[in-house]
This record gives structure tokens, sequence and C-alpha cells, in this order.
């Protein structure tokens, strides 16, 4: 039986990162100076490195002008990262990201049917306050039984941490709950920790197949093709009903093999 639905946040529940984290920061490379500029091209490849710190670590061994020690590296990460926050902090306040289509209503949805919504995200939890503040009001903890983030599960996606640790906090097993992502390495992670995985592509990850996935959408209000596991037809958009009816599916006894 589906009993929690555990979002991914970056490009899941809102296209942040071409219009977000990647402005946040080209302005804090501004503001500290540098020349460097993140392409919205470029951007998209350095996506395929989960975790923003990990990230501008991996873009500086491309920059003949980054510090030359790992240690003055790590000082520059750190105080790029906190301003590329404060920087993130300020575009959403400014109402420059919404949540993306269906989002708010499939959350009503499960709220209403007793289905549990918890957070699974590496981004830090200051970036999720931000988000969830703006879109679901200052309250918004109260909507979700759990919400795990980039300081309780270090290990970045697709290591498949962040969801073990979400499934522990909501005493729950793997075949209750349905992951919603929207990148390979999201997808990775929840499969790694035997999740069903609806898969709503974000900008960054529009061509991108998603094998494994339980179902494909673009965006939650627009058609979706399920697994060829589960020999369904294309649905016209993803609501509860839907998702629950997938869900048992995926998990009949001859499908586990």
């Amino acid at each position: 039986m589906l009993a929690a639905l555990l979002w991914d946040v970056d490009g899941t529940l809102a296209e942040t990162e071409r219009d977000g984290h990647r402005v946040a920061f080209n302005e804090a490379f501004e503001a500290h100076g540098l020349p460097w500029r993140w392409s919205v091209e470029r951007y998209a490849e350095l996506l395929r490195v989960t975790g923003g710190r990990e990230r501008l670590l991996h873009d500086m061994a491309t920059q003949p002008d980054a510090p030359a020690s790992p240690a003055e590296r790590e000082r520059l990460v750190t105080a790029l990262h906190a301003e590329k926050n404060r920087r993130y902090g300020q575009i959403v306040e400014r109402g420059g990201i919404a949540l993306r289509p269906g989002v708010q209503r499939l959350m009503r949805e499960a709220a209403a049917q007793g289905v549990q919504l918890a957070i699974t995200t590496t981004t830090s939890r200051v970036n999720l306050d931000a988000l969830l503040s703006a879109r679901l009001g200052a309250a918004w903890h109260t909507q979700f039984a759990a919400a795990v983030c980039g300081e309780d599960a270090p290990a970045r996606k697709p290591d498949p941490q962040v969801y073990l640790r979400c499934l522990d906090a909501l005493q729950l097993d793997a075949d209750e709950v349905l992951a919603i992502e929207d990148s390979p390495n999201g997808l990775a992670a929840a499969c790694a920790a035997g999740i069903a995985t609806l898969v709503t592509r974000s900008l960054n990850f529009a061509s991108h197949s998603f094998e494994g996935a339980l179902a494909v959408c673009d965006d939650l209000d627009q058609p979706a093709a399920p697994s060829p596991r589960l020999r369904g037809a294309r649905a016209a958009r993803i609501d509860l009903a839907l998702l629950r009816q997938w869900h048992g599916a995926w998990w009949q006894e001859p499908l586990r093999a």
C-alpha cells in the first residue's frame, strides 16, 4: 500500500537549477571578483555532479586562475557557496521561482487521502526553507512527515543515503513509498534504496530516457508513460489514484524479479 510520497526538490518541486542556483552562482562569482560564469549549457554539464559545493570544486579543476592548494580551494568554495545561498534566497523571495505544474495539486490530494509527504534532497536546509517558505508559507514543514536534507545525508545522490534515512524517519519500508525525481542521479539513488520512482523530467534532463522508472512525464499535469513492466496505457496526467494503481502493480509478486 502506498503510504508516502518522497519529493526531491531542485528540478522536481521547482525548476530551481537554471534560473535559480545557476544565476546565484554567477552573482557570487561576480561579488568575489571572479571572471567565471556558468552558461546554461555548462551548468547542465555540471549537474552531473550532485551538490553545489561539489560542483564548485569540480569546476575549479578547469579554471586556470583557481587557487592552487586544496585548502585555499576549500576556503573559496565555502565563501562562494554561502554567498550563492544568500543570493538564491533573494531570487526566491522576489518570486522568481514557482512550483512546477501539478505539484501542489498532488500534495493536496495526498494530504486529503492520508498519504504522507516527505522531502528527500541533498540541497541545504536553508535553500529548502527559502523555496518552500516562499511557495507554501512559513509553516511549510507542518505539511511534511520528514524532511531529509544535505546536512542529514552528506553522501550525495546517486548514493541512496538520503532515501534510506527518510525511510528510517518515516518508519516505512521501501515498498510502501514512491519517490518523485527529475534527474538520472536522483532516479539511481531511489532505485538503489529499492524505491519505485516517478520521474518528472526537468529542463536539464528533458531528453533523458530514465530506464527503470515506474513512469516518466514532463510535468505532473502532462501525459505520462508508465514503465513497459506495468503494461499500462499512457495517462493524461498524474494524480494520486493513478500512482496508487501503478505502485500496486509495480509491487505485484510476479513483477518483483
